[in-house]
């Protein structure tokens, strides 16, 4: 598909890191690449499905109003499903055999319908030069051959751009995830560049617009795929809505802990400030652009979570990203982190590398 370096590159981190986050939230390794994009009308797409679909609808709102739609194997969907709920391997067979997806299956994978939409939310944010924000809306299965087709449903008719990523996890058969974006939100988002008028007879630079005389036009592809790399670096700090010095935000009531905390953190480069869970938030996010929020706890209980609702109540148009540090996560613990807003966990005492590596990712930092 010709065109929309830009929007490539943004789907392409975005479904990379919510893979990495679905899979978190599964405990197990979940991969996410995007292998294929091509442009379809609605009638050829759902008229090629020979499995059934489960169809996440998104909605953008801000800057870029439309709406567009997650489309998952509905085998995948009820696995992932099934294994957030702890369902046994036998019964997760036969649900898939018979395209079952019960309500407590469509709560659960909405759960992952969020941290998906999340990875993508933020990415967006941080990308594109106007305001945007994403919302998940509804959930519908589709089977082919026994659901109907109208103008409206399963989703309306168009002319879609189609994302294909390759879905992976060790030990599961996985199949795709589908984003199918109208065309003409894809254009908001990426907009087709605008050739400028040829001067008269100055064939020359016509010749230069369409490429070089092979009909090659890598090198132009690579400066704009650069640009979008550069843009994606150099917007992070908007993702926290404030203004100042980039800083790193540790909340941590142990005195012999923090101190620890803030030396591992001290490779990112950006400042440090720390405060106690009882502090208050407004006050510190005052102090800088908040990066990252590094929060520390013994066993990831309630108290802990309030400090998430707070930022999240204070970011709610650009979120922050949070990094959970606990002695014990238990699977209850963890669901409710995320839940809470955490963008990611981590076993105390923290692993440098394994520390290093998220604080990289949550920061868009660049490799060591």
């Amino acid at each position: 598909m010709d065109g929309y370096v830009k929007l490539h590159e943004m789907l392409e981190t975005a479904l990379r890191q919510a893979g990495e986050e679905a899979g978190m939230l599964l405990g197990q390794g979940l991969s996410a690449t995007l292998t294929d994009s091509l442009a379809f009308s609605k009638a050829a797409y759902f008229g090629d499905l020979d499995d059934g679909v489960f169809v996440l609808s998104v909605e953008s709102r801000e800057e870029y109003p439309g709406q567009f739609y997650l489309v998952f194997n509905l085998r995948d969907a009820i696995l992932m499903s099934s294994l957030l709920l702890g369902i046994p391997a036998p019964r997760i067979k036969e649900k898939q055999r018979l395209s079952i997806i019960e309500p407590d299956d469509i709560d659960a994978f909405g759960e992952i319908g969020n941290m998906i939409n999340g990875a993508i939310n933020t990415t967006f944010q941080a990308t594109l030069s106007g305001k945007s924000h994403l919302k998940l809306q509804g959930s519908k299965k589709y089977v082919p051959e026994i659901d109907p087709i109208s103008a409206e449903e399963p989703l309306p008719d168009g002319d879609y751009l189609m994302f294909r990523s390759r879905l992976e996890m060790e030990g599961h058969e996985m199949h795709f995830l589908d984003l199918l974006l109208p065309v003409t939100l894809g254009n908001l988002y990426d907009p087709p560049p605008e050739a400028p008028p040829a001067a008269p007879g100055d064939d020359e630079s016509v010749d230069v617009l369409q490429g070089e005389p092979d009909g090659s036009t890598d090198v132009a592809v690579e400066a704009v795929g650069g640009l979008a790399e550069n843009q994606l670096a150099g917007k992070v700090g908007v993702i926290a809505g404030t203004t100042g010095e980039d800083m790193i935000a540790v909340f941590e009531d142990s005195d012999e802990e923090r101190p620890q905390l803030l030396e591992s953190l001290t490779f990112a480069g950006l400042k440090l400030v720390d405060a106690t869970l009882n502090a208050d938030v407004k006050e510190v996010f005052a102090q800088g652009n908040v990066r990252l929020v590094v929060i520390g706890s013994r066993d990831a209980d309630d108290r802990e979570l309030a400090v998430c609702i707070k930022i999240n109540a204070l970011r709610q148009e650009r979120p922050v990203p949070i990094l959970m540090c606990a002695q014990r996560w238990t699977r209850t613990a963890v669901l409710k982190a995320l839940k809470y807003g955490a963008r990611d966990i981590i076993i105390k005492p923290c692993d440098p590398d394994e520390l290093a590596s998220k604080v990289r990712r949550l920061c868009r930092l660049p490799s060591a």
